[in-house]
């Protein structure tokens, strides 16, 4: 059993997508990252970056005492190693998914959490902020773009690569960057998305999602408080 500490925001949907696209048991933990729960002790024991998602397996791979697993790109190479699914064995095409998961992980996600951020939440407009993360988002698609040539997911056969970055297109329009320049990576969401274990994934604690933008509480626990 795996117990997932998680939350309806890009990070939380890589994993939770993933756990559902592999069938394994799985008890989901809400950390509601609006009102502060991230920052409690408890939780801070497991992920001390105190941040979503992490994971507790109950029974690892080799036995033994509960194993954590915090970092989304560590959770997912984890998960995929374990189970055997979504990352490939042959030393080639291991190292390209992983590629684009670091990838993700040290780019894509950062990057646009950061256009969305000036675009949505700051609180005042910093113009020379928004241009410089949305150019770099746009620059981030491009790269994608090109990359899908030929290709229906990012490394020709699905795998958590695909599952890491399509959270964080999926938000564009709250970077305030169109996808309407890259239209392999329009093609290549309209695949993911339509996947049932895609759609389950996201739809996982959706029920206790809130916009940020409409409270004072939730801007303060997750931009301010430390």
């Amino acid at each position: 059993m795996i117990d997932l500490y998680s939350w309806a925001a890009p990070n939380g949907h890589k994993v939770q997508i993933l756990v559902e696209e592999l069938e394994i048991p799985y008890r989901a933990i809400p950390v509601n990252i609006t009102s502060g729960a991230q920052h409690e002790a408890g939780y801070r024991a497991i992920n001390p970056n105190g941040k979503i998602p992490a994971i507790v397996d109950h029974d690892p791979k080799g036995g033994g005492d509960p194993l954590t697993v915090f970092e989304t790109g560590a959770i997912m190479t984890y998960l995929a190693e374990k189970e055997g699914r979504f990352l490939p064995v042959d030393v080639r095409q291991r190292s390209e998914v992983m590629q684009w998961l670091f990838w993700q992980v040290g780019g894509l996600g950062p990057i646009m959490g950061q256009a969305q951020h000036f675009f949505r939440y700051a609180p005042e407009s910093v113009p020379y902020a928004m241009a410089r993360y949305q150019n770099e988002t746009r620059r981030l698609l491009k790269v994608l773009d090109d990359r899908l040539q030929g290709r229906e997911y990012i490394c020709d056969a699905y795998s958590i690569a695909d599952m890491a970055c399509f959270p964080w297109i999926r938000i564009h329009k709250l970077t305030g960057v169109s996808l309407d320049e890259f239209p392999r990576v329009q093609a290549w969401y309209g695949r993911v998305r339509s996947r049932p274990a895609v759609t389950r994934g996201l739809n996982l604690l959706r029920d206790q999602w809130i916009d940020v933008t409409t409270s004072a509480e939730a801007k303060r626990n997750l931009f301010q408080r430390q």
